[in-house]
């Protein structure tokens, strides 16, 4: 191995600490911001501030799918630069071009779309009680509103 595929590796390995990094920040952000959401709410006795929270939180939970996907993509380009010959690596030397391993598929056969991503555990056990949290507050605090004569 040469010194610029070196090079090329560590450029790949920056990408991936930052999508890390990334993937980290925005599940934090969906908590605050709901939770700041979730306050507001509470203040302002209205159910309408607990529907509005639904929208970032998709957001950021197709978000997290994608900086997801996109590090393991540049980890399986990681990997093939790692293996791949000087002579096969001089042909596109210092490609970040991912789309030549987005094909490759994971240990049980599958494809690892977006929407694998969507449902992975490590993001739809975090985005999906927190969505789920705020349909039944929404509903309660309309059932609430509603009993009360608020609506």
């Amino acid at each position: 191995m040469d010194d610029n595929q070196v090079k090329h590796l560590e450029m790949i390995q920056g990408v991936v600490t930052r999508l890390a990094s990334n993937s980290f920040a925005y599940k934090g952000w969906a908590i605050v911001l709901v939770a700041g959401i979730f306050a507001l709410s509470a203040k302002q006795a209205d159910y309408r501030y607990l529907l509005v929270a639904i929208l970032p939180t998709l957001a950021f939970w197709g978000l997290d799918a994608y900086y997801l996907r996109q590090e393991w993509l540049f980890r399986k380009l990681y990997d093939r630069v790692r293996t791949s010959s000087s002579a096969d690596w001089q042909s596109d030397p210092f490609s970040m071009n991912t789309a030549a391993v987005a094909d490759i598929l994971d240990g049980k056969g599958r494809k690892r779309t977006w929407w694998y991503y969507v449902r992975s555990g490590t993001i739809a056990l975090l985005y999906l009680p927190m969505t789920s949290a705020i349909i039944i507050a929404a509903v309660l605090a309309f059932a609430t509103q509603v009993t009360h004569g608020g609506c």
